[in-house]
């Protein structure tokens, strides 16, 4: 490390605050920025139309000489989402760990970007160099495997970054959460913690993977006379290893079913995180050659999503399943915030085709409630304390609970997306604000589909359109054909000919009246009149305001 220079860290979180997704945060120092994650978020109810979110990366585009590149946390699309399209417009290497490379790159394939992307595997204890800083990867618990805490090293101090984690102390694959790290490098005295926040209003400790593990096998103990359905999560790799633990165990074969879920699946069990018994696994299309109390499906949609898997089962129009009378379905999964109602119609799907549906004790959650937390704090006493991750009020009883174990109100900073927040062992305090924001991306087209048009979109999807269209003679603007009105998504025309009929009486009348008094009146002009009056009119008959899209050829 060089010498102790006055300069101070800056932390600059570009998303992910004040929300569950899009997290990506820059740390600067000097002349060198490393960026922590780079994930997505999926789109409000009101984004009509849109794809996926991901984060405004305008402050990393303009500092570009300093950014060294991208350290993963974990696997998780709100961590790696973004990095495809992140990736094309700045060209920077890629530091995660196995599994999590693994997930990065089959995404990459998919955009053509494997081959110019740099990216190095790191090991959990490694250390990586980027400029002014060393990035050391510690091993932590997550609802994915292979996820790492990172302590940042700078001249200014030691950040610990714990990335999402739960502290487990059996976990389904490889070691428990390295505790003695955080200790040591706790004792060498930390500048800040940056910490989980999800569970962070949940008292007492998340539940040990395991557990689910023994609830899988006292349920297919119970349902040995019917065809078992679970939906997860596509990424927790430890879930599906204990579903196919029990399936083995009472000789069911199993079927994974929803592409994220093969994806996931195929690149687990290629590089080693999952152990699959010889001739457990079968392709969908052999399911019926075994009687169904044989057969397990693991499937994507256990959050009600439309396309998911399970939800076209539900709703019969999936190709190669149908849910039939006495099927046993497993929600191995919360509903995220928000997602409730979809779950709750996926479930009264199924059972009206008479599945039994169980969704209780199937899950546990990959994030720290307080207790966890509290141990994190404690080990690594950390002189501030920066929560992240989270809606505000996770945030908020994260912070609760720095200033419990008694670090000053003032050394705990809940920050906004693109806060500067400048740090040192002298002091911390907010110097600037950065242009962040939330780039749409729909189909293939990125950002090009902003406020404007989703309001437009919005007015579209609540009021219709009226499309007048007429035809005016060159020069003269003699009035030759219309108007006529095509209505859209307003009212059912044949329903409504009387309302139509007027309302083109109306609009011929204003039309004759502006062209009389104005010969060479210009189309902009007429284009207002045509607005005004329909406008008008519509309003005063039915209390609604279509969107008016006036169409005027020449002749």
């Amino acid at each position: 490390m060089k010498r102790e220079s006055n300069s101070k860290l800056k932390i600059i979180p570009l998303g992910g605050l004040e929300q569950i997704g899009m997290n990506i945060t820059a740390f600067e120092y000097e002349d060198s920025i490393i960026v922590v994650d780079c994930g997505l978020a999926f789109p409000e109810d009101d984004m009509l139309g849109i794809d996926l979110v991901i984060p405004d990366i305008t402050y990393l585009k303009d500092n570009i000489q300093k950014v060294k590149g991208f350290v993963i946390t974990h696997g998780h699309e709100d961590h790696i989402g973004a990095l495809s399209y992140v990736l094309k417009e700045m060209n920077l290497p890629i530091y995660a760990t196995k599994l999590t490379m693994g997930i990065i790159e089959n995404k990459l394939k998919e955009h053509n970007l494997l081959r110019c992307t740099r990216r190095k595997v790191v090991r959990h204890g490694q250390s990586i160099n980027l400029g002014q800083f060393r990035v050391e990867f510690i091993k932590t618990n997550h609802s994915i495997a292979d996820a790492s805490a990172l302590a940042i090293y700078s001249p200014a101090g030691i950040v610990v970054h714990t990335g999402d984690f739960k502290v487990d102390y059996t976990p389904v694959f490889g070691d428990a959460i390295d505790l003695q790290r955080f200790a040591e490098i706790g004792k060498k005295g930390v500048l800040a913690l940056m910490s989980d926040s999800t569970n962070a209003e949940r008292p007492g400790f998340t539940m040990s993977e395991r557990t689910v593990g023994k609830t899988f096998d006292q349920i297919f103990a119970e349902h040995r006379n019917t065809r078992i359905i679970i939906a997860t999560f596509a990424s927790n790799v430890d879930r599906v290893q204990q579903i196919i633990n029990s399936a083995y165990k009472y000789d069911r074969k199993v079927v994974v079913e929803g592409r994220s879920m093969v994806n996931i699946i195929s690149t687990a069990s290629e590089l080693g995180y999952l152990n699959v018994p010889d001739k457990t696994l079968i392709e969908i299309d052999q399911l019926k050659n075994y009687p169904d109390e044989k057969t397990v499906l693991i499937t994507t949609g256990s959050q009600g999503e439309s396309m998911a898997a399970l939800s076209r089962m539900a709703a019969d129009i999936h190709k190669k399943v149908s849910i039939k009378p006495g099927d046993t379905v497993i929600f191995s999964s919360n509903p995220i915030p928000g997602n409730e109602k979809a779950v709750s119609r996926v479930i009264n799907e199924l059972s009206q085709k008479g599945a039994d549906v169980i969704f209780q004790d199937a899950h546990v959650s990959g994030h720290a409630c307080q207790e966890e937390l509290k141990l994190i704090y404690s080990l690594v006493k950390p002189k501030y304390a920066i929560p992240v991750h989270g809606e505000y009020r996770h945030l908020k009883a994260n912070a609760g609970i720095a200033t419990a174990l008694g670090i000053p109100k003032e050394n705990v900073f809940i920050l906004k997306s693109g806060e500067v927040l400048a740090l040192d062992n002298q002091s911390a305090k907010v110097v600037d604000k950065v242009q962040t924001g939330a780039i749409l991306v729909d189909g293939l087209g990125v950002g090009d589909v902003g406020n404007i048009v989703l309001r437009d979109r919005q007015h579209l999807a609540e009021d219709g359109i009226l499309i007048v269209v007429l035809t005016l003679e060159k020069g003269t603007n003699q009035l030759l054909a219309g108007p006529d009105i095509v209505s859209r998504g307003f009212v059912y025309v044949r329903e409504s000919e009387g309302l139509m009929e007027e309302a083109r009486q109306v609009l011929s009348d204003a039309l004759e009246n502006c062209l009389r008094n104005n010969r060479n009146a210009d189309w902009s002009r007429i284009k207002l009149v045509i607005r005004d009056t329909m406008n008008d009119f519509i309003w005063k008959r039915t209390k609604r305001r279509p969107m008016i899209l006036p169409i005027i050829m020449d002749v």
